[in-house]
Parts: structure tokens; C-alpha cells; sequence
């Protein structure tokens, strides 16, 4: 699945968002700060008690996209892009050649997120890559990720749940072995 710089951290950037609900890392004006300057988004920000809370409130709706079938994240699609009143640009900033952004710098940022990341999930649905769209595979983890490699291969959140679950079954294999 081939997917535009802008979009492909868009996608990344929704994943972090959503896994930033356990345990809560975005609980403060400075985790707020960071999630920003982390996934570099753009634009005015308010940087208030309001723009964190319209930020974490964003978090539910996106992970449901992790559940979706096609019709469900269409229709989730379209809600978003609805109520952020997109309006899609071709812009070029900072260290980004030519992308779209559906949204005014002005716009509240949670709003400005959710156009981001419901037009970066026009992309999955239309590459068929909806499937992609996974649950960490380490027992008890829960995370969510985006699966970006060729060969769809990716079972994990990250390399610490990877480690887990191969030494675990290194050592379950020496148990039987002994």
C-alpha cells in the first residue's frame, strides 16, 4: 500500500492518537505540545484546557475505523469531512512539498485532525487496505497499528510487544525441549 508522505504520517499520527487512550499519555498541555510537534501538524493553536479536551474527545471516534467495515469507515468518513466543513487545498509549507489540506491554519486544531485523518482514510479505503488497519497481536496489549508493509506481516504495536511475545515463546519452547 503506497501512501503520500503527508498521508502516511497522517495515518501514523492517528494510530499515536488513538493509542494515547492506555494508558492516557494526553493529559497535559505539554503532551499536547509534544503530539504537535511529534507528528508536525500546522496551523493556529489556541494551546488552552479546550483544545486538549476537543483533541482526547476525538479518540474514541477514531479507533472505531480499527473496527470498521467498509461501509461503517465510509460513512465515518463523510460524517467527519461534514462537520469539519472540508474544503480540500493543495498548500506546500515547511519541509512539505505539495498536499492537500482540507482545512483553514485558523481551524481549531481537533477539528483540523479530523478532516486530516478522515482524508487520509479516503486513501485506505480506496486502496482496499482497510485490513491493514490492525490490533497489536501481544496478549493483554490492545494497541492499535496501520500495517504498512508489503508483504502485510506486521503483528505488533511496537518491538517492545514483539519482544515480549518471542521470548515468551523462546522460553515456552525450552520448558518443552528440557
Amino acid at each position: 500500500m503506497q501512501f503520500t508522505h503527508d498521508a502516511r504520517l497522517s495515518l501514523q499520527a492517528m494510530t499515536a492518537l488513538v493509542n494515547s487512550r492506555r494508558p492516557d499519555t494526553l493529559t497535559t498541555l505539554s503532551d499536547l505540545d509534544e503530539f504537535c510537534r511529534r507528528w508536525q501538524w500546522s496551523g493556529s493553536r489556541t494551546r488552552d484546557a479546550a483544545e486538549l479536551d476537543g483533541v482526547r474527545a476525538l479518540r474514541d471516534r477514531l479507533a472505531t475505523f480499527w473496527d470498521a467495515d467498509e461501509s461503517h469507515a465510509v460513512e465515518l468518513i463523510n460524517a467527519l469531512l461534514r462537520e469539519g466543513h472540508a474544503l480540500p487545498q493543495l498548500v506546500r509549507h515547511d519541509a512539505f512539498d505539495w498536499h492537500i489540506h482540507a482545512t483553514d491554519e485558523a481551524t481549531p486544531l481537533a477539528v483540523r485532525m479530523t478532516v486530516e485523518f478522515a482524508m487520509s482514510m479516503i486513501d485506505v479505503v480506496r486502496a482496499g487496505g482497510l485490513d491493514r488497519m490492525q490490533r497489536c497481536a501481544a496478549p493483554g496489549c490492545g494497541q492499535v497499528l496501520i500495517d504498512f508493509s508489503r508483504n502485510r506481516s506486521r503483528r505488533f504495536c511496537d518491538t517492545g510487544c514483539g519482544n515480549r511475545v518471542n521470548v515468551a515463546a523462546y522460553r515456552a519452547r525450552r520448558r518443552a525441549a528440557g
